[in-house]
């Protein structure tokens, strides 16, 4: 068995269809199988159920895909560490992040980060919070930027966000610079998936508060839920990091318990993998850009209003 069985394990595994793995690996489909075929009989168990044209992962692959997978990143860490041994200034950053937070701040950061490292591929995977610290548990990713919660890993605090109510301007509850999670309760709101770290603050307070939210629509798209609260559908909740036009929607921020609901947004890494010089650069890019302008500043203390954590 080689590394390269396992990334064939794990690309089918990744698109549930030999066929399809097989053109990304630029393999024949017949060959793959084969591949595959010999990888259960190496291993004596059936790594995937055949479902009409698609593939499904047997509980013995799911488990043999999560060490796979761990497998796979701590190869290309070790790749990375003897690239930086030898002197290497070319690589491939393995970014993760958000959507809002990839829609206002990547395409600047990307573009400062390019006159520093010029020869850096950035790869990028967008996400929830919580998916995205598994990544970077995992070895997926060299950082997941934007997120709220580090899950223990090591991080560095960027910028102050704050979960915001979005609602159109003649709302009921306009007008006001705080509302308590308790006054949401009777309101149809449009919420992020349980994936995203804002909605899980954001229930953590309705069961503090003894309530469950009247959701009409649960999104991965913040802006498919502003856009909603915009024509008077509802209100959003979502993260101040997400782009608002103020001329069209009234914003409050949400309280829990008297203290305002958010939390500062973190670069996290795995300090128990090799950090390559060029993923450290990217981290020094955020902080720069953070002193001056981020997701959310022209709020003011709206956002500002979020206490700094220190740096794990």
């Amino acid at each position: 068995m080689e590394l390269r069985h396992l990334r064939y394990f794990a690309a089918v595994a990744d698109v549930g269809n030999v066929s399809l793995a097989a053109r990304r690996l630029h393999l024949t489909q017949p060959a793959l199988s084969r591949q595959i075929q010999d990888l259960e009989r190496e291993f004596t168990c059936r790594l995937f159920d055949r479902i009409g044209r698609r593939v499904v992962l047997t509980k013995n692959g799911q488990e043999i895909l999560e060490r796979t997978m761990r497998l796979l990143a701590d190869a290309e860490t070790l790749r990375e560490h003897a690239q930086a041994l030898a002197g290497g200034t070319a690589g491939m950053l393995r970014l993760g992040s958000n959507p809002q937070f990839i829609e206002v701040a990547l395409p600047e950061l990307l573009t400062r980060y390019a006159q520093t490292y010029p020869k850096i591929t950035v790869q990028l995977v967008e996400d929830g919070g919580g998916p995205l610290l598994k990544r970077v548990e995992q070895g997926e990713l060299h950082l997941a930027i934007g997120v709220w919660r580090t899950g223990g890993l090591q991080s560095q605090p960027l910028f102050p966000a704050r979960v915001l109510a979005v609602m159109p301007r003649g709302h009921q509850l306009a007008g006001r610079k705080a509302l308590k999670v308790t006054e949401l309760a009777e309101t149809p709101l449009l919420l992020l998936g349980s994936d995203f770290q804002v909605r899980e603050l954001f229930n953590e307070a309705c069961q503090a508060a003894h309530f469950e939210p009247s959701v009409r629509l649960e999104s991965q798209s913040p802006q498919s839920l502003v856009a909603l609260a915009d024509g008077g559908h509802g209100i959003a909740i979502v993260s101040s990091s997400v782009r608002l036009d103020l001329s069209r929607v009234d914003v409050s921020g949400v309280v829990d318990g008297g203290r305002p609901l958010g939390s500062w947004s973190h670069a996290v890494w795995d300090s128990r993998r090799f950090l390559p010089t060029y993923a450290q650069g990217f981290i020094d890019v955020l902080k720069d850009y953070a002193k001056t302008s981020y997701p959310g500043h022209q709020l003011g203390d709206l956002t500002t209003a979020i206490p700094r954590p220190a740096a794990q």
